[in-house]
């Protein structure tokens, strides 16, 4: 059980959450948004103490009934229901021990993709293996070493090694897109892991992170298209299909483009490119 997580992440979900939401009226005398922990007491059916405790961080580890009964109460999603029990030390996965090891179910995939942009990421943004397509569109991205292996810590850290991929207009939701990833791995390591490693790095570093870190946003949806700009063939609107290894958490990540479109041609380019440089 993280206290402090748990606590942050219940007060922020309650901070979003308005009376309007869950047919309360809002009234002349409320001053903040929100509401209040007696409110949420209620919709979880539980007294205001107790609820209190805990997000005061001086509760016992809540069973796993209430923390059923706060995911209802508190109108959560499926994702941040599960990064609930996490958080409160309930349902976690079993442990892995880091490994950069791919498994050799996604090798073999991978094995077929040469010709297509494609790469495995472990569970906090490390490139591990990419295809050639990959780093001729992306760059080489298995060159970083230390913490600029991830690609959350390199977003936030070192900017000018991976922003220059994205327009700009899109960097917002790539920054929040990539704390909430960051979230999710540091649930399911624990604390000692390489989320919190990368996640404490980041904190002491980035304004930009720590105010997405303090928002505590879990679970957002990948996007189904990420642009993405190359430096001699400009942007391509390209399809980002992911799949996930739960074992290690590994994901690999293949890009696509619908045929006839300019973007599809410029796909087929790629594998007559020389890899680049990472950000170059």
């Amino acid at each position: 059980m993280d206290r402090a997580q748990l606590a942050d992440f219940l007060r922020t979900r309650r901070a979003a959450l308005q009376p309007e939401d869950v047919g309360l009226p809002r009234g002349p005398r409320r001053r903040t948004g929100g509401l209040r922990r007696e409110e949420v007491a209620a919709l979880c059916e539980m007294s205001a103490d107790y609820y209190t405790r805990i997000e005061q961080e001086r509760g016992p580890q809540p069973s796993e009934q209430m923390l059923a009964a706060m995911a209802r109460g508190l109108r959560l999603t499926l994702a941040e229901r599960d990064h609930l029990f996490l958080l409160a030390g309930h349902n976690a996965p079993a442990r892995t021990s880091r490994t950069d090891h791919i498994t050799p179910g996604l090798m073999r995939i991978l094995d077929r993709l040469e010709d297509t942009p494609a790469q495995v990421l472990s569970g906090v943004g490390e490139t591990l293996k990419q295809t050639h397509a990959a780093t001729a569109l992306l760059g080489d991205q298995t060159l970083f070493t230390g913490l600029e292996r991830s690609i959350t810590y390199r977003w936030f850290a070192a900017p000018g090694t991976v922003r220059p991929l994205y327009p700009t207009e899109d960097h917002t939701l790539r920054g929040r897109f990539f704390a909430s990833e960051l979230r999710a791995a540091y649930a399911r390591e624990g604390k000692g892991g390489r989320a919190e490693e990368i996640a404490e790095a980041l904190l002491a570093r980035s304004e930009e992170f720590a105010a997405l870190w303090a928002a505590h946003e879990v679970g957002l949806p990948q996007t189904e298209t990420k642009r993405v700009r190359h430096p001699d063939l400009g942007v391509l609107d390209l399809y980002c299909q992911v799949l996930i290894d739960p074992a290690q958490w590994q994901s690999l990540l293949v890009y696509t483009a619908t045929p006839g479109t300019g973007s599809h041609e410029k796909l087929q380019l790629l594998n007559s490119l020389p890899a680049r440089a990472p950000g170059a």
